[in-house]
């Protein structure tokens, strides 16, 4: 139950929105800082392409945790508590990273730093909703995937710039990113709460995980949750491994390039869910599937030509995709849940999207030792346009 409080926390109720929406950029901001730094890491600890891919991975453990365990704690303890508790353990995290000696203290700032975003992306979606003042909900959705977009660009393209130009690059972009996360808790502490502290004073806590999918909404979920893996598959791929693409195919050693790349990605995705507000679910859906296919053989041919230009281009035909996919599998999955098993089943949707976001790019780094770089994208790019073919073909049966 939610309900307007009549005493606001400090912040008029538009300005409370965007201090939601500041929380929830600077968390997403906070996932891809690492992505421009892996190379220097493998060469400060000396790390395998397989070890670095995986402690991109574990961010997906925290991820998990957060999905299974607390994905609904902001419903009954209040959107401001649980928000700064999420910002204490990103700035946790940042430390770790910031202090790190040992390998080691990689993998669980990572593990933080998925728990932090898991929990604090779900709590702050939610307070954006529940402060946005149009019935329809519609367009606090598309704000909240917007600013999730451009919280991933903005993180990644400052971490690379930082890691390129400033001192101690290992080093300076998370006591940057501290500061940003005090400023905003600041903010968070005044913006107004849309949970009655009677609702979440009354009843206790509850971990109990709720995912799953309805029988009645098993067959109409195939599309979306395969769309969903495709999707996260190409920007999981984009976050542990372009860098070393770079790097290995066209001997570009840049924090700052490999970050502006996959800033791109997200920018250009970030613009696409702005500038296309009036498509349907379904179309959104197949507008990404159909794109997808295209922007990895683009990404294949950059590879090969290793040309940054060819690069350029095939990192926004994916941005375009990866949005319209997001987008239009997650409007389809609302669509289609039945209102007494919505959370299940996005919890179920959620689960795929993490699952597409580690498990390939995983894969490739495996294979990539046996195989090489080029055939290990390769076969990649294989699957994931067999995925596309799933989709499509049950979705048009449908």
């Amino acid at each position: 139950m939610h309900a307007r409080l009549s005493q606001p926390a400090g912040l008029s109720g538009h300005a409370s929105l965007v201090a939601a929406a500041v929380l929830l950029g600077t968390l997403y901001a906070g996932s891809t800082l690492v992505t421009p730094l892996y190379p220097l890491y493998q060469r400060a600890f000396g790390l395998s392409d397989l070890t670095i891919t995986l402690v991109y991975a574990t961010y997906v453990v925290g991820n998990l945790g957060a999905l299974l365990a607390m994905g609904r704690v902001s419903d009954q303890a209040g959107r401001r508590p649980v928000s700064l508790l999420v910002l204490a353990v990103s700035g946790t995290s940042a430390l770790l990273f910031l202090l790190a000696i040992h390998p080691a203290l990689l993998f669980i700032a990572r593990a933080a730093s998925g728990l932090a975003i898991g929990v604090g992306a779900a709590t702050a979606t939610a307070w954006i909703a529940d402060l946005h003042s149009a019935k329809d909900k519609a367009p606090a959705s598309r704000l909240a995937a917007a600013v999730n977009l451009a919280g991933l660009a903005g993180g990644v393209a400052v971490a690379g710039l930082l890691a390129q130009f400033a001192p101690w690059p290992l080093r300076t972009v998370y006591v940057v990113y501290l500061l940003i996360l005090f400023v905003t808790a600041a903010l968070t502490l005044r913006t107004r709460e849309t949970v009655e502290h009677s609702t979440h004073a009354s009843q206790p806590l509850s971990f109990r995980p709720r995912i799953g999918v309805p029988g009645q909404a098993r067959a109409a979920f195939v599309a979306p949750a395969v769309t969903a893996f495709a999707t996260f598959a190409l920007l999981g791929f984009y976050a542990a491994l372009l860098p070393n693409l770079l790097a290995n195919s066209m001997h570009v050693h840049s924090p700052a390039l490999s970050g502006a790349v996959v800033a791109e990605l997200f920018a250009v995705g970030a613009a696409t869910v702005v500038l296309t507000p009036t498509l349907t679910a379904r179309a959104t859906m197949f507008a990404g599937l159909w794109l997808l296919p295209p922007s990895l053989a683009l990404l294949l041919w950059a590879q090969v030509a290793g040309s940054i230009a060819v690069l350029i281009g095939a990192t926004a035909l994916c941005g375009i995709a990866s949005a319209y996919g997001f987008r239009g599998s997650l409007q389809e999955v609302n669509r289609i849940a039945p209102p007494e098993h919505r959370a299940e089943l996005l919890s179920a949707y959620l689960l795929c999207c993490y699952s597409g976001n580690s498990l390939p790019a995983v894969g490739v780094a495996v294979l990539s030792s046996y195989v090489g770089h080029l055939w290990a994208d390769g076969i990649f790019a294989a699957v994931s346009v067999g995925l596309v073919g799933v989709a499509l073909g049950v979705g048009r049966r449908r």
